[in-house]
């Protein structure tokens, strides 16, 4: 089997193959300019996540697919579901909004927590943080497509599969090309 794919490429002549790379590097660049317009126009610096835990159940699922938005006048609301990350931490967490805090000044500070967890996330934070701010959210969930992100969730558990699933997009891209 990958023995006819390279069979394949080496009988490319020059201008095939470079066709072929600057294809491939057209679809990439495109994908990155969507992400960076939908950046800008729904003001999140990760306008699309995936759920990767049963925390917001039955709201979420594991591998549910949120489109966020992160307008920085619009204010917390409790009961919202916000997209945040903690210091130390690299995966964002996706959570309901649960107790809002106002000081006299304007700031506003809120505590969340999980609709499946039977307690407030405060454990979750940075140590010595009792409460998130603005500047913690990545984005409000505004919509979501069920279980479309499951790919994403093999791929990352079984690396055999994410490479198996680049195989077939290769192999289809070379029986496909003109």
């Amino acid at each position: 089997m990958f023995q006819s794919l390279f069979d394949d490429v080496k009988r490319m002549n020059k201008r095939q193959f470079l066709y072929q790379v600057l294809s491939f590097g057209m679809i990439v660049s495109s994908a990155l300019m969507i992400w960076k317009g939908l950046m800008v126009v729904t003001g999140s610096e990760s306008p699309i996540v995936v759920v990767l835990s049963g925390s917001m159940e039955p709201a979420f699922h594991r591998g549910d697919l949120l489109f966020l938005t992160n307008y920085k006048e619009e204010p917390v609301r409790v009961g919202e579901i916000v997209v945040f990350k903690v210091e130390g931490r690299d995966i964002p967490i996706v959570h309901r909004v649960l107790k809002l805090h106002e000081k006299g000044n304007g700031t506003v500070k809120f505590l969340t927590k999980g609709d499946n967890n039977s307690v407030d996330d405060r454990g979750l934070y940075a140590p010595g943080q009792l409460w998130l701010t603005k500047k913690d959210v990545v984005g409000r969930a505004r919509g979501f497509l069920p279980y479309v992100g499951m790919v994403t969730i093999y791929m990352n558990e079984y690396p055999k599969f994410k490479y198996a699933v680049l195989a077939c997009l290769g192999l289809y891209v070379l029986v496909h090309r003109e």
